[in-house]
């Protein structure tokens, strides 16, 4: 058995910040715990590369219960599964969301004014410091090396067709269209792990564990204690002096808490699971943004395939430089739908790259995506136990659509989706139909957005402040055991999550400590 302070499950972009910070204080020691590999594999730090990573084993690879308003179709929920977690494999969009999607959590010490000065804390912005960014902070946030044709024609189309020209989609206005800042540093991923845990990782007082699957957290009485594992078929144990924090994400998180006997006590007894504490709504509210992926084929030799050549291979090592440093969306833009001058509603990604079949199938050669996302999704999934044995993954029903309202917004976005893509500048990049419906009216919509819909991998909201963690992010009903990822946003803010769960646990440390 190993003994530290604190022992914090799951190196992803929380526990990596969690590790960081805590260890600071060289009075306390800190066992990370992960249960992927090092994050050794060049793929995970060429930016394009995680097109390549996908049922990897750096990706958890869940897969949905079949879902009802999708046909049935089970859909693949790809997590980060290394040091970095989702930080390590995602698409690297910054993005920090709506001061109204913190203000309407209504929990205290969670508001806008909360969280702003922590992503701050955590910022340094290749633009340098402003009123809106910071430099200086671990996480480097930097504008793209080399933009892609195609991407900037989506900008230009957009325009054209009405929207507004945005520079930075985290100033006064999220609205209108333009390029995603990334999380990189001198054309390479910059993850939570470069940020957080490699700068430090001498510290005597910090130890991190990797190939470590944890089985369980272990009680000593109401005190969460420690946690066992299994590490290359060898159990393990490891106690915590003062907390146990679980930083495995919004399936994660609850699966191990749902095996800890901490969940809605009709689910776990039908499990076998001995009920430790009542909470209904662990695993419950999963958020999730629903994305639905337009393409055409276009005779511009332009797009993201030319990255997958010796000549890029070439550029990108000898001068971090070429269509390898790309994000894969590289623009994007935040569509107000209805009327009046409110938030917006949807939000889409320009892939310089047809998508076929949410990207498993090999495009058939250039051309464009244009993925639409619905960004205050209505209806909530849920994450539930399999059984008991703690090696099984959970079951995850994503529930897409069970709200007419998220339905319509998906519609209307697709609309104006495809009027962007008829405008003089996209025009030419979008010359023929691959993955498009038939027609507009709502019933061949609907069935194409059943047909077609995907996760764009924000899962949130299953362990929700207020309803199963406390504003400082203790699980009710036991003591020394907190929950810090993405699970505790009680709603999926507008926009990619990377950022906000790096704020989130640059807060949740500060809590920690103080």
């Amino acid at each position: 058995m190993s003994a530290h302070d604190y022992v914090i499950v799951g190196a992803g972009s929380a526990g990596c910040v969690l590790a960081g910070r805590l260890s600071e204080d060289p009075e306390v020691s800190v066992l990370l715990l992960e249960a992927g590999p090092p994050d050794t594999k060049p793929e995970l730090h060429v930016p394009l590369g995680w097109l390549g990573l996908d049922n990897s084993e750096t990706d958890w690879a869940y897969v949905s219960a079949p879902e009802g308003s999708l046909g049935g179709r089970r859909l693949t929920l790809h997590r980060g599964r290394t040091l970095g977690g989702s930080s390590s494999v995602n698409a690297m969009i910054y993005i920090r969301g709506l001061p109204a999607d913190y203000d309407d959590w209504r929990v205290p010490g969670w508001g806008w004014a909360d969280l702003r000065p922590y992503f701050l804390k955590a910022e340094d912005n290749a633009r340098g410091a402003s009123a809106e960014h910071a430099a200086g902070g671990p996480l480097h946030v930097a504008d793209l090396v080399e933009p892609n044709l195609m991407a900037a024609a989506f900008i230009d189309a957009a325009v054209e067709a009405g929207e507004r020209r945005n520079e930075d989609f985290n100033g006064g206005d999220q609205r209108g269209a333009g390029w995603f800042q990334v999380t990189q540093r001198d054309g390479a991923r910059w993850s939570a792990a470069d940020a957080y845990l490699h700068p430090v990782a001498g510290r005597p007082n910090l130890t991190v564990v990797t190939d470590s699957r944890v089985t369980g957290i272990e009680f000593d009485g109401d005190r969460a204690s420690g946690v066992t594992t299994t590490r290359f078929g060898v159990a393990e144990s490891h106690s915590a002096a003062r907390e146990v924090i679980v930083s495995g994400g919004a399936y994660g998180s609850p699966h191990l808490l749902q095996l800890a006997g901490i969940g809605p006590a009709d689910h776990l007894a039908s499990r076998g699971i001995e009920v430790r504490v009542d909470l209904p709504e662990v695993g419950a509210n999963l958020s999730d943004h629903p994305t639905v992926a337009l393409s055409w084929t276009s005779p511009e030799p332009v797009s993201l395939l030319n990255a997958f050549t010796p000549e890029a291979a070439r550029a990108y090592a000898e001068s971090r430089s070429g269509p390898l440093t790309s994000n894969g969306p590289e623009a994007g833009a935040f569509l107000r739908l209805g009327p009046g001058d409110g938030p917006a509603e949807a939000q889409i990604h320009a892939l310089p790259l047809p998508l076929l079949d949410e990207g498993s199938t090999d495009p058939p050669g250039h051309g464009i995506a244009l993925a639409t996302c619905v960004l205050q999704p209505r209806a909530r999934g849920e994450v539930r136990l399999a059984g008991a044995n703690p090696l099984t993954l959970p079951i995850v029903r994503c529930d897409y659509w069970r709200d007419p309202e998220d339905l319509r917004v998906m519609r209307e976005g697709l609309r104006r989706t495809l009027e962007i893509a008829g405008r003089p500048s996209l025009r030419r990049f979008c010359a023929e139909p691959l993955v498009l419906p038939a027609a507009t009216d709502d019933a061949t919509l609907d069935a194409f957005i059943a047909r077609h819909t995907f996760s764009f991998f924000h899962a949130s909201g299953t362990c929700a402040l207020g309803a199963v963690v406390d504003p400082s992010l203790r699980v009710h009903g036991v003591d020394g055991l907190r929950v810090v990822d993405a699970s505790v946003l009680p709603r999926v803010p507008r926009g990619n999550t990377n950022a906000v769960v790096i704020a989130v646990a640059e807060r949740a440390a500060d809590l920690i400590r103080g």
